[in-house]
């Protein structure tokens, strides 16, 4: 074992770990490899206990040391047991980032379970349709769990308790048993681990200052909304610790997730963001499931930009399906609406590469072409000629495209980003310009030589 220790260049203390010792795949791999070295005679890579793509990637590794092997005893006839080294160490590298990968995978519901553990409770801040949404997700992953949706319409609330259902903004989605509402705002807080933001933006500031007092510090915000608040231009990572007074533990998830569907359980991708990457990782753990892929980022500043400026855009994409421009248009307006947003989010330090994502890239597409988007919904209806304000008035939910679009122009100033498709947006919402003459414009800029 030594010599095949000293051979292998693995850690020489590596065959002296307890057993009890071992926790991983990988560290099972390590003995079971050292094992088989020494022992060439017992078929392991025949066990019933080893999927076939691991007899695999064994029987590569047990290979390379038959070569070596070989090789010492008829070193004339095969490579020399330095060039058998570096195969080895390559067939060693591949078989330990698949254990890896595989450890992951079913380390999954192990994380899950112990991120869950403690948790008796959640409240929901707000009753929209992707606040029910969440609180419901979250209900059917621990069914001893209690789900709190905090709402100010009484009678909305009396309505979900009784039905099961929120009438209001999914209608005929039932909720699962462990999710109620209330109005009370120290009984829906009052023992809660965790707490659900998903209050309008422009709603966000008074609603955090007034239940400041009664918010642990400690309790952390996963964060669905999303949006710039029109008064200060504040993105949300802002908006709370100025409103809280303080700095509050915060995840903001975003991605590509119609309410209705993740109410549905039907396949959704998320990205949880957070300068605190174990409580990302935390929220990813809580939220997985087999309907449910999150993914983690650190760059909060990307995955807020990309979720607040994708709804003016989408304000945009409507109104060109509205106006009857076909699919070529609509298709160079995202794109060049997409190079906006990224020129945006690198201005403000964030990463260019996070508009490729599900946060970016994912979420923009969802928005701008699928049917259920609120935001395409009002730019539809502008293309076709209707008046914002009867828009506005005919709908029972936000659409934060509206209000966001109103601190496009302050941002493009501030960070001197040039933003004509998004600026051009805001201008529409205004009334200063016409669908048809913003479409003019856009049309009308300087063509890019030299670029794709």
């Amino acid at each position: 074992i030594f010599e095949i220790i000293s051979l292998s260049r693995l850690p020489a203390n590596l065959w002296k770990r307890p057993l009890r010792s071992i926790q991983s795949f990988r560290q099972i791999f390590c003995l079971q490899r050292l094992w088989r070295m020494a022992l060439a005679t017992i078929p392991y890579a025949a066990s019933p206990l080893l999927t076939p793509h691991c007899r695999r990637k064994v029987h590569s590794v047990i290979s390379c040391q038959i070569d070596i092997v070989k090789a010492k005893q008829a070193p004339e006839s095969t490579p020399s047991p330095a060039k058998l080294r570096i195969k080895i160490a390559g067939a060693w590298d591949a078989l330990m980032r698949w254990s890896q990968r595989k450890s992951s995978y079913v380390s999954t519901s192990r994380r899950s379970s112990e991120a869950w553990a403690g948790v008796r409770k959640v409240v929901v801040f707000g009753g929209g349709s992707f606040g029910t949404a969440m609180g419901s997700i979250l209900a059917l992953q621990k069914s001893e769990l209690e789900v709190v949706l905090l709402l100010r319409d009484e009678q909305l609330s009396s309505d979900i308790n009784v039905k099961h259902m929120n009438s209001k903004y999914l209608q005929g989605c039932s909720l699962p048993h462990n999710v109620r509402a209330t109005t009370n705002v120290a009984e829906a807080i009052s023992g809660a681990q965790y707490a659900v933001h998903a209050v309008p933006v422009q709603s966000s500031r008074a609603f955090l200052h007034g239940i400041k007092d009664v918010l642990p510090p400690t309790t952390p915000l996963l964060c669905v909304s999303k949006g710039l608040e029109v008064t200060t231009g504040s993105m949300m990572s802002e908006l709370i610790p100025s409103a809280l007074g303080r700095c509050q533990p915060v995840v903001f998830l975003s991605g590509p997730s119609f309410a209705k569907e993740v109410l549905e359980k039907q396949p959704t991708g998320l990205v949880a963001a957070s300068t605190d990457l174990q409580l990302a990782n935390t929220v990813q753990a809580l939220l997985s499931s087999p309907a449910m892929r999150v993914n983690t980022t650190s760059d909060v500043v990307g995955i807020e930009t990309c979720g607040a400026l994708k709804n003016v855009l989408a304000i945009g994409a409507g109104i060109i399906q509205g106006l009857g421009l076909g699919q070529n248009a609509l298709a160079a307006f995202i794109v060049q609406g997409c190079s906006e947003i990224r020129y945006l989010v690198e201005a403000q330090g964030g990463k260019a590469s996070t508009i490729n994502g599900l946060g970016g890239i994912g979420d923009i597409c969802l928005t701008c072409y699928g049917s259920l988007s609120r935001n395409r919904s009002v730019g539809v209806r502008l293309g076709q000629g209707e008046q914002l304000q009867d828009i506005l008035a005919s709908s029972s939910q936000v659409a934060e495209g509206v209000a966001t679009a109103a601190v496009v122009v302050l941002l493009a100033r501030r960070f001197r980003v040039s933003l004509p498709v998004l600026t051009g947006i805001a201008q529409i919402l205004e009334g200063n310009i016409s669908c048809e003459e913003a479409v003019n414009e856009i049309m009308g800029l300087p063509q890019i030589q030299g670029e794709a």
